[in-house]
């Protein structure tokens, strides 16, 4: 199996999460700031929990290799997306110390305590079926986004979130991190018990980050 028969096999869910409606209208440029301000916050507090992830991903390894394929991983977590949203929310005069001192919202416990529960009662395997909704969902939606004659980015607020997102630097490491993932599914039934497991895993980060978009638009 790979991770696109993951995604196939929760195909109604992953649509939902892709082509939310906090995502077409942040395309758009007409996404309440309010609202988008609050998912910022909410998902640098959420990259934090996601940077300890990989960094348990560091622990569970058994390799030398597998450690330091996880390594990239957690400096882009901590040198660039969590840096843009630092920079980004300065201009509403909210600094890296307010950002770290907002409270987590139920959405972003229950979803990044899952991530690491995952990994911590599982395996790497396991741990990174957890992971993988965001880094690869972002990507896709980054890449669709720059791409569709409906985006918006000249007057857009939210153009240098979509440059991000579907800028080479983040489409590169995903897809670099991708296809190692894809090797640690390669040699998995995806309709054996590993691999229902393996499934119900990802589906279930899938349903979670519909429900932070969700939870950014009803900011």
């Amino acid at each position: 199996m790979n991770y696109q028969d993951l995604i196939d096999a929760c195909r109604e869910d992953w649509q939902e999460y892709t082509q939310h409606e906090f995502v077409l209208q942040l395309a758009k440029g007409t996404l309440a700031q309010p609202c988008f301000l609050h998912y910022l916050k909410q998902d640098f507090l959420f990259l934090k929990q996601y940077a300890r992830a990989y960094a348990l991903a560091i622990y569970k390894a058994k390799t030398l290799a597998d450690m330091r394929r996880a390594l990239p991983s957690v400096h882009a977590l901590l040198d660039s997306e969590i840096a843009h949203h630092v920079s980004y929310c300065e201009q509403w005069g909210l600094t890296e110390s307010d950002l770290e001192n907002e409270p987590e919202d139920f959405g972003t416990v229950a979803y990044t305590r899952y991530v690491l529960d995952a990994g911590m009662t599982g395996d790497l395997v396991d741990l990174y079926a957890a992971l993988a909704p965001c880094s690869i969902g972002y990507a896709v939606i980054g890449k669709a986004l720059l791409e569709s004659p409906e985006t918006v980015l000249e007057g857009n607020p939210y153009a240098s979130w979509i440059k991000l997102y579907g800028g080479e630097e983040f489409q590169t490491g995903v897809a670099t991190g991708a296809d190692y993932f894809n090797g640690l599914l390669a040699d998995i039934d995806i309709n054996s018990e590993r691999g229902q497991h393996l499934t119900h895993i990802f589906k279930t980060a899938t349903r979670m980050e519909v429900a932070f978009w969700q939870q950014g638009l009803n900011a």
